[in-house]
């Protein structure tokens, strides 16, 4: 009977379901029933959970098969439920992720983050003219000058690689291609990035569904910690599990939103002239510092003032 239910979850919906939702969902319902079943005093006494395991399978209701299919299903779809719920806390952390700063509390992370941001610019610029005035003077510790304004570069590219804007990490790298692309030609990327989508190849399409599929699971890692974290409220080594997730899923939302942000900026570069091309834009063959400005006016509806 278990294998006939099993078997009729075969398929791909059904290997998604099962990886994304279930599967995560089984082993957080298990940390659940451990911490009420040891708690913090018999966090490590495993004897303790088998003889509970063994209490419930003597009773008498573990013997009817009803029973056990009906505990089968309602344990699946209490993880599904959990998994739902996670993936729904993971939309909220990548929201969070990209949020723009509204509120006191984003204010001032957004704040915190450009200060330090400056700060580490005034850092480095000031290594960098001692750098260069000692190799102008060819004194002994140009070498050394020179490498410290390379740390002082890469303290500040940690923070952001331009004036941070977001409370958030994630949120300037990902705002970063709009940004330099604005600055660089005056194209707006939000209103060309659906025109440059149908112009981009599967292969480059699969790449950026990939990376921002990254960055969903990324998000949900972090959801599932937090959830570890709680449930360490009650048995202590699940916060060893939340605090390992959040921090793998910071690092992956990291490395995802890094990915994500060059290849949208690869995508616009390598196709801004096509899409001039394809919308009937004059000069979109030629290097016309114009040509941004244009397609943004043309890609908003805009018209000149008479």
């Amino acid at each position: 009977m278990t294998s006939g239910f099993l078997s009729a979850l075969g398929g791909r919906i059904a290997e998604r379901w099962l990886a994304a939702l279930a599967l995560p969902g089984l082993l957080f319902l298990s940390a659940v029933t451990t911490a009420v079943v040891l708690g913090h005093g018999h966090w490590s006494d495993l004897g303790r959970l088998r003889d509970w395991l063994d209490t419930l399978a003597d009773s008498p209701a573990s013997h009817s098969a009803g029973t056990v299919v009906l505990v089968a299903a309602g344990v699946l779809a209490g993880a599904a439920v959990t998994g739902a719920a996670a993936q729904s806390l993971g939309t909220g952390v990548e929201l969070l992720w990209c949020a723009e700063p509204h509120g006191p509390v984003l204010r001032r992370l957004a704040d915190r983050r450009s200060r330090r941001w400056r700060a580490a610019d005034a850092a480095f610029r000031t290594a960098l003219v001692t750098a260069g005035r000692a190799r102008i003077a060819g004194a002994d510790d140009a070498d050394r000058l020179a490498d410290v304004a390379e740390r002082r570069h890469a303290d500040r590219e940690r923070i952001a690689s331009a004036p941070p804007r977001h409370p958030f990490w994630t949120g300037d790298r990902l705002a970063a291609p709009a940004q330099r692309l604005w600055r660089a030609q005056r194209l707006d990327l939000a209103a060309a990035w659906p025109h440059l989508w149908l112009l981009a190849s599967d292969g480059t399409r699969a790449e950026l569904q990939a990376a921002r599929l990254r960055l969903t699971a990324a998000a949900r890692l972090c959801a599932w910690g937090a959830g570890y974290l709680v449930l360490a409220l009650w048995w202590w080594p699940a916060g060893l599990a939340g605090v390992v997730a959040v921090a793998s899923g910071v690092r992956r939302g990291r490395a995802a939103a890094e990915a994500f942000a060059e290849l949208t900026e690869a995508l616009a570069d390598l196709h801004v002239r096509d899409l001039a091309t394809a919308l009937g834009v004059e000069g979109a063959g030629v290097d016309n510092p114009g040509l941004g400005e244009r397609l943004t006016r043309l890609l908003r509806k805009e018209t000149r003032a008479a």
